[in-house]
């Protein structure tokens, strides 16, 4: 592929109650300062959504998700189709700006990327809470602190804002419908688990980033409160763990250990000192936030590693001592 690359955009879809939230997604594709090749709305499992997709985008292209339900499998559908050189991918209840797709393509100017994604702005349909920390913004499908500032490679993309060259989905067998969410399920990683598995294969490609290239992701009100917060965090630990079950602890989980080593450790010691030298109350509950949003996410990935464990000593009884 030579030149600007031509880019096909898929917008996952599952319910009728984002119905106004898939138009606008669809609406900011069609705004983009360079045209998409082509718009693919893929519906997962949901006929009676299909039916009004057709019927009131005639513009779009409609696929229906064939494989397992889930957000991979209407992934998959969305590639099977698309002609672009590469393939984008825009979450239903987000809205690109409207250079976002001429930011992406610039992305691919050096043959050995293989992907590029861009930042993920939450747009909060409530104020944001001041004891929600932005190193967890990722609870929210968004970029978080701790990510580039600036264009760079990363080892994996954001489902929300992420693109691939066509040719390196089909070569690895697209994402995996056994890792990921299920409609409001929040299991997720599937992005990773597909990056980690390109690396492997062509070692010299690499995955970049480019915050310019934005989109804004609706937050809506019952993603802001603890409830949804534990849940995700225990939903990403069961995640990573299958992560690294299907490529190895190492690569799996080093961009991890760095966040939790290093980004984890100073958001709770600014938010102790915004409370204590800045007379700021919500800083500590932002620290406490950070802490209770490792300790939950860990736990979920000790308790998928041992589930995990318990599968393999049960399928093989005869390797127990």
């Amino acid at each position: 592929m030579t030149g600007i690359p031509t880019i096909s955009v898929v917008v996952c879809a599952y319910t009728d109650r984002r119905w106004g939230d898939l138009m606008e997604a669809v609406a900011s594709v069609r705004a983009q300062t360079m045209p998409a090749l082509e718009i693919i709305v893929s519906v997962d499992h949901n006929l009676a959504l299909r039916e009004r997709v057709t019927r009131q985008l005639p513009d779009v292209v409609v696929v229906d998700n064939q494989q397992r339900q889930g957000l991979s499998g209407a992934r998959n559908a969305g590639v099977a189709v698309a002609r672009g050189d590469v393939v984008a991918f825009l979450d239903d209840d987000a809205a690109a700006a409207a250079d976002w797709l001429e930011r992406l393509a610039a992305g691919y100017a050096a043959p050995e990327v293989m992907g590029v994604g861009g930042a993920i702005e939450p747009a909060w349909s409530t104020n944001r809470p001041r004891y929600f920390p932005e190193e967890f913004d990722w609870v929210v499908g968004c970029t978080y602190r701790g990510m580039p500032v600036m264009q760079a490679a990363v080892r994996n993309l954001i489902g929300a804002n992420m693109s691939f060259r066509r040719s390196v989905l089909n070569s690895v067998g697209g994402f995996r419908c056994d890792i990921g969410r299920i409609g409001t399920r929040p299991l997720g990683c599937e992005e990773t688990e597909l990056c980690i598995r390109s690396r492997r294969r062509w070692p010299n490609g690499r995955f970049l980033y480019d915050p310019s290239a934005r989109v804004r992701h609706r937050v809506p009100a019952n993603r802001a409160g603890w409830r949804y917060f534990h849940a995700r965090c225990y939903a990403e630990g069961l995640s990573k763990a299958l992560v690294a079950r299907a490529s190895d602890a190492r690569s799996g989980l080093a961009s991890e250990r760095a966040y939790a080593m290093r980004v984890l450790p100073r958001g709770m010691a600014r938010g102790v000192v915004d409370a204590v030298a800045h007379g700021d109350p919500a800083g500590l509950g932002r620290s406490v936030m950070i802490a209770t949003g490792l300790a939950v996410t860990t736990a979920g990935y000790l308790v998928g590693t041992a589930s995990r464990y318990n599968e393999e000593s049960n399928d093989h009884p005869q390797d127990r001592s």
